[in-house]
């Protein structure tokens, strides 16, 4: 097929490989079709849907390899559910009345866009779907290719997403800072809480991550300085039940042994319950346009401390959240070498005219293809049953558990 124009754009919240996969885009269309044109709407599909864009000039081609070196997007982003037409009337980015999936095919339409690539999640990509499906149905053709990107990692069938191994290492760094914190108060307990709404991977390899760079330390326990009391001893995610009862007990004796207890949890762990105490004393539960609890007004870490401060003894509890020191940070170099190999067949499937999501297909022997949309999906659960997984958890002493219901 013939490409004349594309049009890139970031959508929901950030993950270190945003900037790095819209330089890296720009660096391979100049690579190997520099005829063709490429611009950018601002904020995802907010900017689509109000006709904000850049256009990529010919400074920004030649500069396109420092977008690598940063975090965040240059593009922007922004969450907004082209299906959702009520919350889109309020933020005033369609009328009442209009079909936003209609307004923003018009704007590609208008725009002359023969290939959408989205970076996001699996909402950002089923959506670039459905707006494919709805201009083939009005006879124009639209190729949509997306480029995974979530720091839960949790998109169905997609092996590894685009800046989850970055996040994971950046809260382990930042997990670093906060357990420094053990000894500021006897019986210290500090909670890192790790964003990962229903998927606990980031929260295990954020572990994982800490606790490889303790094996690279000196310890002089004369003085103090032990390393079971900057260890990990708790792990909590979703995907396994919590005995919290079972776990205060455990927890207690290394409280009592050690005077400090440092717990790694994903800040979906427990939500259910969280929601249902409120609901049952008739509190609202706020959620965003995609119909999730909005968990920064829920506050996990919090009640997940205050549940065990008792139970511990603690005369100290400290809570910290690395999610956004994490998820804006730039692209490591396992991370720039995934991009590099998706960005490079994601432009190749846009010249060939094929759509789907650019990964690591688990379903297909983790073949590195376009997986079609149909078969893409959020929440993909954390295998806790994988060896390092268990590891981990044997080593710091801690049951793994029954799984837990799948999150729906």
């Amino acid at each position: 097929m013939s490409v004349r124009r594309v049009a890139l754009l970031t959508a929901g919240g950030f993950a270190p490989c945003l900037s790095s996969a819209v330089g890296g885009l720009i660096e391979r269309y100049t690579e190997i079709a520099p005829e063709v044109e490429i611009i950018a709407y601002e904020h995802g599909y907010h900017g689509l849907l109000s006709g904000t864009k850049i256009t990529v000039d010919d400074e920004a081609r030649r500069h396109a390899g420092v977008l690598h070196r940063f975090g965040g997007s240059p593009i922007g982003n922004s969450r907004v559910k082209l299906t959702n037409a009520a919350d889109l009337v309020k933020r005033g980015l369609v009328r009442e009345g209009d079909n936003p999936l209609a307004v923003a095919a018009e704007q590609l339409k208008a725009d002359g866009i023969d290939v959408l690539h989205t970076i996001g999640g699996d909402d950002t990509s089923t959506t670039a779907a459905d707006l494919a499906a709805y201009l083939e149905e009005n006879g124009y053709h639209l190729t949509v290719v997306g480029l995974p990107k979530t720091i839960d990692n949790d998109i169905v069938p997609i092996r590894q997403s685009l800046g989850a191994w970055t996040a994971a290492e950046e809260a382990g760094e930042f997990a670093q800072n906060i357990i420094g914190e053990h000894r500021v108060s006897p019986r210290m307990l500090i909670v890192h809480e790790v964003m990962g709404r229903n998927c606990g991977w980031l929260t295990a390899a954020a572990a994982k991550s800490y606790r490889a760079w303790l094996d690279t330390q000196e310890w002089v326990p004369s003085i103090g300085l032990r390393r079971d009391r900057w260890d990990v001893h708790a792990v909590f995610v979703p995907e396994a039940q919590l005995d919290i009862e079972g776990e205060a007990q455990r927890l207690r004796g290394v409280m009592d042994e050690i005077g400090n207890v440092n717990i790694f949890l994903s800040e979906g762990a427990g939500v259910p319950e969280i929601v249902a105490e409120l609901e049952a004393k008739g509190e609202e539960v706020q959620r965003d346009p995609f119909g999730h609890v909005k968990l920064d007004t829920i506050n996990p870490g919090a009640w997940f401390a205050k549940q065990f401060a008792e139970l511990l003894g603690a005369e100290k509890v400290l809570v910290q959240k690395s999610g956004y020191f994490s998820r804006s940070s730039s692209a490591n170099a396992e991370d720039l070498h995934l991009i590099k190999s998706m960005v490079d067949l994601a432009v190749q499937c846009a010249l060939e005219g094929t759509s789907g999501i650019i990964g690591h297909d688990e379903e297909d022997d983790d073949r590195l293809k376009a997986v079609p949309f149909p078969r893409i999906a959020g929440g993909k659960a954390f295998d806790t049953t994988q060896e390092w997984f268990t590891a981990l958890m044997a080593d710091i002493g801690q049951p793994v558990g029954a799984a837990a219901p799948p999150a729906h």
